[in-house]
């Protein structure tokens, strides 16, 4: 990041393994620790990262769920999983660390070999090449700098009716969100919650709008704008360089624009974020449009201001990027306060387990009826225009299988080519439901440098000690000293052999 390197600096691995609990004074600059995750205390390796120790390298194997509580009775001091997870990432991102970080996932020949090492390590002799045990290998090629990464913007568009004689250009509001993730780990970072719920709620929207702007007595007079953004971990730079992509007139035409973000594992609190001053007319009407809506759900949305910066670098929430190109927005959240940098980008910890369909399901409700009383002129009117049961009907299984899809696919921006499966799935998904889709591929602004190296395979060999060889070539050496005279004093005795030929 601007020069400085952060996260870990090495991929190859090549040493004996070791694990807790360590034998005081340990040294283990040629020892690769397998530690699972909630045994590895983090005092350890702040401790081993501020004073520079020496540590042959790292393999922290993670729970299955990690959003489960810990089922332990006895380790409740160790805390839940997707907490220590969330504090571990932390500092894995904001440091430098020199040797090779790894994440495995707990199985039946993992737990086995922790046992085994547990076992060699408690009869008080360490692994190592004189005492034997097991080697940890990953034959990794050093990492290599990532040219050019690359950032897919996709976006779609549900336009509106005009009337006869009307030559005005119709208002537009957009809804967007970023797809994309950030984590210690890139080929695990799948941001289920951060920000797949939002990626998946905006697909929603597009598809019960679509069937009202399908037939034009139901197309409303306003422009819908959906955008699917990269880059979002990264001051949303996508949305920045898709917001500069536009015509002037198609700026100026938004009316505003809805970022979500986060909303997939709320039950009652929401928060709606904006830089305009709460006191602005334009947000004060937005606002109480989402609390008359909120009210008649039984739910609650709160209103933070925070106001930007704009000689300041840090973008916060993804509508900082529509207040800097004047534009009117807002970020719909179940996160009350700004998240620091690279921090709530869809990590480690953010998976499947960790969002609910139903808390998606009542975001999108939550916005579909603030968007249909705007665009239809049905303010004040207590009128459920997408009820249960009927064609505007919100889908729980098309949420839950885009959530499915969104948490088993890590989506790292460097990493994900512009014609990546998962971006044309999404390109074609949009299509589906809107017109004139595009996507915007362009380059990640060079603040930000990154390696590849995102996944490798480790080899695992059992190894015998020194004085196992020592032994065996004893043995070995001994047999050849005996048969070598054994055949020395057999020729001795009968002489040489002659044979004859018969014809």
């Amino acid at each position: 990041l601007a020069g400085a390197p952060l996260g870990s600096r090495a991929a190859a691995l090549n040493h004996h393994a070791a694990a807790f609990p360590l034998p005081a004074g340990a040294d283990l600059s040629r020892s690769a620790l397998v530690a699972p995750l909630l045994d590895l205390p983090l005092a350890f390796l702040r401790e081993y990262l501020a004073e520079k120790k020496h540590l042959g390298g790292l393999l922290i194997l993670l729970p299955r769920n990690i959003s489960a509580k810990n089922v332990e009775g006895n380790n409740d001091d160790k805390g839940e999983p997707k907490n220590v997870l969330a504090e571990l990432e932390k500092l894995l991102m904001h440091e430098e660390v020199p040797f090779p970080v790894y994440f495995a996932f707990h199985d039946d020949n993992l737990d086995n070999l922790l046992a085994d090492i547990r076992k060699i390590a408690s009869s008080g002799q360490p692994a190592s090449a004189s005492t034997g045990g097991y080697k940890l290998v990953v034959p990794s090629a050093e990492p290599k700098k990532v040219s050019s990464p690359t950032i897919s913007n996709i976006q779609g568009w549900l336009p509106g009716s005009k009337g006869e004689g009307d030559a005005e250009q119709l208002p537009t509001i957009a809804i967007v969100a970023n797809y994309d993730t950030f984590g210690a780990a890139p080929a695990l970072s799948v941001g289920s919650d951060s920000n797949g719920s939002g990626a998946v709620a905006l697909l929603e929207i597009a598809r019960i709008f679509s069937r009202l702007y399908s037939s034009p007595k139901t197309r409303g007079k306003f422009n819908l704008l959906f955008g699917l953004t990269s880059g979002g971990p990264y001051n949303y730079n996508g949305t920045s360089k898709w917001l500069r992509s536009f015509d002037q007139r198609v700026r100026e035409s938004i009316d505003y624009a809805i970022c979500l973000n986060s909303v997939g594992s709320w039950s009652h609190d929401l928060w709606m974020h904006v830089s305009k001053p709460p006191e602005n007319p334009y947000i004060k009407q937005i606002f109480e449009d989402f609390s008359d809506v909120s009210k008649e759900m039984g739910i609650s949305v709160g209103i933070k201001h925070k106001k930007i910066n704009v000689s300041n670098s840090r973008v916060a929430w993804e509508h900082e990027q529509f207040s800097r190109f004047r534009v009117t927005a807002l970020t719909l959240s179940e996160l009350s306060t700004p998240p620091e940098f690279l921090e709530s980008t869809g990590g480690l910890y953010d998976t499947r387990e960790s969002v609910d369909v139903e808390s998606v399901m009542r975001t999108v409700k939550l916005v579909s009826e603030i968007l249909a009383r705007q665009i239809y002129g049905l303010r004040g009117r207590n009128i459920d225009v997408f009820a249960d049961n009927s064609s505007l009907a919100i889908s729980p299984h098309y949420i839950r299988s885009w959530l499915d899809l969104f948490s088993r696919t890590p989506r790292v921006a460097p990493f994900l080519q512009k014609n990546d499966p998962f971006i044309v799935a999404l390109k074609k998904e949009l299509s589906e439901h809107t017109t004139d889709v595009h996507v915007q591929n362009d380059v990640l602004d060079g603040m930000f440098t990154f390696y590849d190296a995102t996944k490798s395979t480790l080899n695992v060999y059992q190894v015998a000690s020194v004085t196992f060889d020592l032994l065996f070539l004893l043995v070995l050496g001994s047999y050849l000293i005996v048969l070598f005279s054994f055949l020395v004093i057999t020729t001795r005795v009968y002489g040489p052999i002659h044979f004859c030929k018969h014809n």
